[in-house]
């Protein structure tokens, strides 16, 4: 039986070895362990290639949101708005900053917020929205930041899954006051442990996501505000920098990829893949389809030797730690019929035309 992963980060290394190997072992003979130059490059690369003018590297992409949340002066007794269907880390930072996360549902086409219903979720608490970039398709930003705009409301992009998507031909990262990536080992950039990072055009924001992400100080035992321990060891900043020349590449291929699934299903009922809207170019982190009977079809799948996966099951507010909202079933149900039927297919650039052929003919076969 052939298998085939959701994803295959060793395929991946084995086309970069020999580029990553001699980089780490550059930071390992400096001995330059946290941050370094290894780091300090990649900021100014990651800054150039998401046209922003700062980056600052982080622990990890939990620690981008809280700190960025933290930089633009979010804090106890503040709402933010977001998105019930993420990852519980867009929920978690606004939660340890002392603030509520307040939910709107999704656009059913794109998974991310619908803009549309978010003026109707701010109060005179509210302080900012994280639009998130799903599955690295774009949030529509235009009428977000104009909702900003009027209400004077902060904007802090999430997008940990959609390095170098585009929104209206330019990349996300550059719309909001802020943006927060993730480099977790299996983003579209990846690093081989925890990393994060923040992107701003704002110097002061970045000035102060670096100083709090490094206990408040901007010289060595001078702490100018209460901070916290989030700074990038300089193996993942060897490891991104190598690998940031090779996403253009990686990203293209994602998008062949999704192009081939969506012409084998194209004419599958049972199959509903992805809806790219006309003003986004998706960077594919995950290939998101809808099927009925999703969690059977997902079982035989995997019996399969296909990597099916689901991103994500039960949206924020039916989550248990989430319960201090108060909000049940119903609340918002594009999500929750989101959260009952998406799965995600495998979709990696060291994937072969004979992997993609073997997944179809098994997902056709199984639905």
């Amino acid at each position: 039986m052939i298998k085939i992963p959701q994803a295959d980060l060793r395929a991946q290394y084995e086309t970069i070895k020999d580029e990553i190997i001699p980089a780490i072992t550059a930071v390992i003979e400096k001995t330059q362990f946290v941050r370094g130059s290894a780091t300090r490059q990649f900021e100014e690369d990651f800054a150039r290639y998401c046209e922003t003018e700062h980056a600052v590297a982080v622990g990890n992409g939990t620690d981008a949101l809280l700190l960025a949340l933290r930089a633009v002066g979010i804090g106890e007794g503040d709402e933010v708005i977001t998105t019930p269907f993420t990852f519980t880390a867009t929920g978690e930072a606004i939660h340890w900053v002392g603030a509520k996360p307040v939910f709107v549902d999704i656009d059913e086409n794109n998974y991310t917020i619908d803009a549309s219903k978010i003026e109707a979720a701010i109060t005179d608490k509210t302080r900012a929205i994280i639009p998130v970039h799903l599955y690295g398709h774009p949030a529509e930003m235009d009428a977000i930041l104009s909702i900003a705009r009027k209400h004077d409301l902060k904007v802090i992009e999430d997008a940990a899954q959609a390095h170098g998507a585009l929104y209206k031909g330019k990349k996300v990262g550059q719309f909001g006051h802020v943006a927060c990536f993730s480099f977790y080992p299996g983003k579209n950039l990846g690093a081989y442990g925890d990393a994060g990072g923040v992107v701003s055009n704002d110097a002061k924001i970045a000035d102060n996501v670096r100083r709090l992400g490094d206990h408040g100080s901007s010289k060595k035992y001078e702490n100018d505000m209460m901070g916290f321990n989030s700074r990038m060891d300089g193996i993942q900043g060897a490891v991104l920098n190598i690998k940031l020349k090779h996403l253009p590449a990686w990203t293209k291929r994602r998008r062949e990829i999704a192009a081939y699934y969506d012409d084998a299903f194209k004419d599958v009922a049972a199959v509903q893949t992805p809806r790219e809207s006309s003003w986004a170019e998706g960077v594919y982190h995950l290939y998101v389809v809808q099927v009925d009977e999703r969690d059977s079809v997902k079982q035989k799948l995997n019996e399969a030797g296909i990597g099916a996966a689901i991103h994500y099951p039960r949206p924020l507010h039916l989550q248990k730690s989430y319960g201090f909202l108060g909000l049940g079933r119903g609340s918002f149900p594009v999500a929750e019929r989101a959260g009952d039927r998406v799965m995600s297919l495998p979709n990696y650039p060291e994937m072969t035309e004979g992997m993609l052929a073997e997944v179809v003919a098994t997902v056709k076969k199984v639905v």
